[in-house]
């Protein structure tokens, strides 16, 4: 019992830490305008590679811009795309779960196909699909929730098939009601846990992805801001600047390390098999 104590105090510690920078940096990036007065994408030579100062808080790039500005806005670009990549995974993967938990005569059909997408790493199929579809904000979003929807469609998929059978829903299927009340009223309002588990997730995978995109150079095309192409734009500077990298790189670190103790945490506290285990 007192193992059961301090973990959930461990625990709990961990998610509140998590949300805490996770709301400082979302209000980071909104309030950019009001944080700082210098422009994000303007060159300004006199200023190149001039190193942290009152003046620059994190110092200058090749091109004079200020790196904080430049960060914040990066920063912003990376929420939105997690953001949007969020809501589109749970939308198709809600949508192909579902049908695929609560219809077995077209679950292995789905299933075949969601298996032979997850063969190849999500990054693999993103970078495919930005490099044909062309870089751009739009098409990574795009390219992200192609490659994770499978993983959240399965995931909703095995919440359905545990959920379908149970009493209550044997019940409301006796009283009459039909299958999309079925699937709204009981079905998805049980499944919100390992929804909200994986969306946490996905969100993380999407900074991470859309940042080694634009390092890539399919990603977010300067001169708009983007953590991963500031660090690429750091390497051949890595000497005589290192503050061009180490700025956008601890960013992304921060903001998926946050995600990712958010995830761990939430899944902890909600799953009932881990409650049971160290109950025991």
């Amino acid at each position: 019992m007192l193992f059961l104590k301090k973990y959930k105090k461990y625990e709990h510690s961990y998610i509140t830490t998590s949300i805490i920078i996770l709301i400082i940096l979302i209000s980071l990036s909104l309030f950019a305008p009001l944080l700082t007065d210098y422009n994000p994408v303007r060159n300004n030579a006199r200023n190149r590679l001039q190193p942290p100062s009152k003046e620059h808080l994190l110092g200058t790039d090749q091109y004079g811009r200020d790196i904080f500005t430049r960060i914040l806005y990066g920063l912003r670009t990376s929420i939105e795309v997690g953001i949007s990549v969020v809501i589109l995974t749970v939308i198709f993967g809600g949508v192909v779960g579902i049908v695929a938990g609560y219809y077995p005569q077209i679950d292995k059909i789905i299933m075949r196909v969601l298996d032979a997408m997850m063969a190849f790493p999500g990054i693999i199929i993103a970078i495919s699909l930005a490099a044909i579809w062309g870089a751009g904000k739009l098409n990574i979003i795009l390219a992200l929730s192609f490659a994770y929807f499978p993983k959240m469609a399965r995931i909703i998929r095995s919440a359905v098939i545990s959920i379908k059978d149970l009493d209550y829903v044997d019940s409301a299927r006796a009283a009459g009601a039909n299958d999309l009340r079925i699937i709204f009223k009981y079905i998805l309002k049980n499944s919100a846990s390992p929804i909200m588990v994986q969306a946490t997730f996905n969100f993380a995978l999407a900074i991470l992805d859309e940042a080694a995109l634009s390092f890539l150079g399919v990603g977010i095309m300067p001169p708009a801001p983007s953590l991963g192409a500031m660090v690429t734009d750091a390497r051949t500077y890595m000497v005589v600047a290192p503050w061009m990298i180490l700025a956008p790189g601890m960013m992304i670190i921060l903001s998926v390390l946050s995600l990712n103790l958010l995830g761990d945490g939430m899944r902890d506290l909600l799953d009932p098999h881990l409650k049971n285990t160290l109950k025991k």
